[in-house]
């Protein structure tokens, strides 16, 4: 228990260090296009890739739970698009880039941690936790939802294209299913559950590379807790915002 309150202290407190004031707009502007690439759009491969197939298998799935003739074909878009809108395309993403971008942000912080080009940049006067970590904070809270809302469309093409090669539902049926009874809100959910676990990912794996201790058996070691911690608290934080926004 102190050992948890002693590390959530130290948490707190590199927050209060990432988000002082810049130094320097420019540098920071540099600093965060990179990641901005490097976090951001260097992910958009994988989750196009997951995505679609996720979108495929949910419609298969989908028709063949429903083969029953009482049932309308147009429920499995319906159903295709509320589980990629909820779920699928917020959560499964984060669980993603948790172990893509989390394991990069932790092992890198790591690694300029016992080389001690960390020490080096505070021994210049400069504020390492913001230099290092605000933009990478400022491009994953962009970029995340941006992400998703790819997740979402590609899943949908996925769905749709499953469903229309496997001969499982019409290409009219389908797409009558996911214009039926869609509530906007589901968008916003989706997108505000995204940023929260972005955070998480964001924070949790900066904290682990950056409190590295030892050499580089360590830096995979805090790489390796980055994702596992940064994963069991988008499953939790997933129960705890369904619960206050869609209650």
């Amino acid at each position: 228990m102190i050992r948890f309150l002693s590390q959530l202290g130290n948490y707190i407190l590199l927050l209060k260090k990432v988000f002082s004031k810049p130094e320097k707009a420019q540098v920071y502007y540099r600093q965060t296009m990179h990641e901005l690439v490097f976090l951001g759009f260097n992910s958009v491969g994988i989750i196009a890739i997951i995505s679609f197939f996720m979108g495929a298998v949910i419609t298969l799935q989908t028709a063949y739970n429903t083969e029953n003739p009482i049932y309308p074909t147009y429920l499995i878009g319906l159903g295709v698009r509320d589980s990629i809108l909820l779920e699928f395309s917020s959560t499964i993403s984060a669980l993603i880039l948790a172990g893509k971008v989390g394991s990069n942000i932790a092992s890198e912080l790591g690694t300029m941690r016992v080389t001690e080009q960390i020490d080096a940049l505070e021994i210049m006067g400069v504020n390492s936790a913001s230099y290092l970590i605000l933009p990478k904070f400022v491009a994953t809270l962009f970029f995340n939802p941006i992400l998703t809302l790819i997740s979402i469309s590609v899943g949908i093409v996925g769905g749709w294209l499953a469903g229309t090669t496997a001969g499982v539902i019409t290409s009219e049926d389908f797409i009558y299913g996911i214009q039926y009874s869609f509530i906007p809100y589901y968008v916003t959910y989706a997108i505000i559950k995204t940023l929260v676990f972005a955070f998480i990912i964001t924070s949790v794996s900066s904290f682990q590379g950056y409190n590295v201790e030892g050499g580089a058996l360590e830096v995979g070691r805090a790489s390796t807790k980055a994702v596992v911690y940064s994963s069991v608290l988008i499953l939790l934080f997933n129960v705890i915002l369904t619960q206050l926004l869609l209650s």
